[in-house]
């Protein structure tokens, strides 16, 4: 009976501990949702910067407000989505290989999206956009991971210096020697720039790793403080989003193609139609 009760007793232990550990392969319907959203926000965006390409609109998405913060708003989001990800990465102690699995397909679409830009864009090619940070951030963030859970804190203000270095990076270099050396290509993907470089997307580290400190700040907080939150039940009309969210990188690099070769068959289509 003793025997009998100790195994039972043994049971209930290994059973708890099981139950507490995170699982690896666990999806998390609201972080998936939100990157899903910002998938379709940059969707919307793209499409009108195709028909702008196409000649159906005339917007300089360039210096116009309206469309310069959008895409920064959409940025950030993805980014914080990215920072977000890897806190819940690493609260289910997921392994390296499969770090690095993942790590290698961003750092592989990047280098297609700078040979397909290079294909479409010579003059303006992407050679540090937004996947391109984001398999850099990924690479400093899980190097960093151990100290991060630690001192989220210290996430916070990091963050925040990042992106404030971005508003004060032209005034502290002027105009000399050292605002040149910063504003090479060789260099200019720190962001410490003080011109832009010319280039269909450029998602420099200042101040876009503080956006991601900060995903991934909040993403820890969250699993400490509140983690029913990030398991909130979403109703069945945001499945979409999170399918979309969990497909992300796919969809990605998918969508422009399509979206830009349909309206230049639609506009060579209209053209050809269309009375001289």
């Amino acid at each position: 009976m003793a025997s009998l009760l100790g195994l039972t007793q043994r049971s209930v232990i290994v059973g708890a501990v099981r139950s507490s550990t995170p699982h690896t392969n666990e999806r998390l319907d609201a972080v998936d949702a939100l990157r899903g959203a910002a998938m379709v926000w940059m969707t919307l965006f793209h499409f009108c910067f195709d028909l702008n390409h196409a000649g159906f609109m005339r917007q300089n998405f360039l210096l116009d407000p309206f469309w310069t913060w959008q895409r920064a708003a959409i940025v950030s989001l993805f980014l914080f989505c990215s920072g977000l990800g890897q806190s819940v990465a690493v609260a289910q102690r997921q392994s390296w290989p499969r770090f690095w699995r993942r790590w290698s397909q961003v750092a592989l679409c990047a280098g297609l999206v700078t040979l397909g830009s290079l294909w479409m864009f010579p003059q303006s090619f992407i050679y540090f956009g937004v996947l391109h940070a984001v398999a850099l951030m990924l690479l400093l963030l899980r190097w960093a991971a151990p100290f991060a859970k630690r001192h989220v804190g210290a996430l916070w203000l990091l963050g925040a210096a990042l992106i404030a270095a971005k508003f004060g990076a032209e005034q502290a270099l002027g105009t000399g020697a050292l605002a040149e050396l910063f504003n090479q290509k060789s260099l200019n993907w720190l962001g410490l720039i003080t011109r832009k470089p010319f280039t269909e997307d450029y998602v420099p580290l200042v101040p876009w790793l503080g956006v991601l400190l900060w995903g991934f700040a909040a993403g820890t907080w969250l699993e400490l403080h509140r983690p029913e939150w990030l398991r909130l039940r979403l109703p069945q009309a945001a499945a979409p989003l999170a399918w979309l969210g969990r497909w992300s990188l796919s969809y990605y690099m998918l969508h422009q193609p399509v979206l830009l070769g349909l309206v230049l068959l639609a506009s060579g289509l209209l053209q050809g139609a269309w009375p001289q």
